[in-house]
């Protein structure tokens, strides 16, 4: 397979991860990433080592890191999507945008396994252009989801009286239909021709995409971010302020169990935001900084955490959630504990 001009009949059945063309997109470990030097995650083979006789099919550590990341993320998730899709009582909006977040991430551990797999053994550009555009588009959804999840949540609060009307239903499948289309218009670019294939110059840390696309994603990274922590600010107020009312009228003092609920809810939010930052804000800002010519460990070093933020997802927003708990109960042992089926929903909730 010639990924980097003309190559001879010898050099064709080298695997294109192993070649030294620097040009070659697939290098680095058969991986996204490239590696443009002698060193980083390990040295590519000089021409005489090519040319005396085939080479052993090497696998980078990393690729392995990230092919079991996508195995978890792919299981963890579809747990999450089977138990919304079984269960009838989790229809609402606020159960669909979580199963729009599981989906997401279910197709992005597969879009993680699928391209380990092209890579390594399909050895097809081709089908890697397509698991790059999965993985593209998955982790674009997923993104998209915890922010229709953000606003569905200063919703829930701001419009407390109306929320559970056919409008917020309306404007859930709305949201749902908006973020996937334009996911998956995202997801298309390295497919329909938008990549650094033809012009290495133009790649970024993550092949096969240009240096152009990834800073546009990192940009409405960070634009999403921003939105997301001034919902969380105003839902945070909302919350306090509730919490005043009710010790008003109730007299509450600051030390009774009200005011620690509250308390924890406020830290649940914080939770929330800061493990989404920790997990995709240093990928986003080495994207925007660094290039294909930067050592492939610091990509990989930032995007596996990335990854991670898919595996924590579902602990975070759906295996917290009472309800999802007890679909979990009954589909694990048939029954549910009477603490989870009692248990008040608090603050910590949100």
């Amino acid at each position: 397979m010639a990924t980097g001009g003309i190559m001879s009949e010898d050099a064709a059945i080298t695997p294109s991860w192993l070649s030294p063309d620097p040009t070659s997109w697939a290098s680095g470990g058969g991986s996204l990433l490239t590696d443009n030097s002698t060193g980083g995650l390990g040295a590519f083979p000089s021409e005489d080592s090519l040319a005396a006789g085939p080479l052993p099919l090497l696998v980078s550590p990393w690729d392995i890191v990230l092919c079991s990341s996508g195995t978890l993320i792919a299981c963890e998730n579809a747990l999450v999507v089977l138990v919304i899709w079984q269960n009838p009582g989790l229809r609402a909006p606020m159960f669909l945008l979580i199963g729009s977040l599981a989906l997401a991430d279910l197709l992005a551990g597969l879009g993680l396994v699928l391209h380990f797999t092209c890579a390594y053994l399909l050895r097809s550009d081709s089908a890697q252009l397509l698991t790059v555009g999965l993985v593209v588009a998955s982790f674009s959804a997923s993104v998209f989801s915890l922010l229709a999840i953000t606003i569905d949540r200063y919703l829930s609060l701001y419009y407390a009286l109306t929320y559970n009307s056919e409008r917020t239903a309306a404007f859930t499948y709305t949201m749902l239909v908006l973020l996937w289309g334009l996911s998956l218009c995202l997801g298309l670019l390295p497919v329909t021709g938008v990549n650094c294939l033809a012009e290495e110059a133009s790649c970024s840390v993550v092949r096969p995409l240009t240096k152009n696309n990834v800073a546009v994603l990192s940009v409405s990274f960070l634009l999403l971010f921003g939105l997301m922590l001034q919902l969380y600010v105003q839902i945070c107020k909302i919350v306090m302020r509730h919490a005043h009312q009710i010790a008003l009228q109730h007299h509450f003092l600051a030390a009774t169990p009200h005011y620690v609920t509250t308390r924890k809810g406020v830290s649940t939010l914080a939770i929330i935001l800061g493990t989404f930052a920790a997990c995709w804000m240093p990928f986003t800002v080495y994207s925007l900084v660094a290039d294909y010519t930067y050592p492939p460990l610091y990509t990989y070093a930032t995007l596996v955490p990335a990854t991670y933020n898919s595996v924590i997802n579902p602990v975070i927003y759906a295996f917290r959630n009472q309800e999802i708990q007890k679909a979990l109960w009954l589909v694990c042992c048939g029954c549910v504990p009477a603490g989870v089926a009692h248990r008040a929903r608090t603050p910590s909730d949100v």
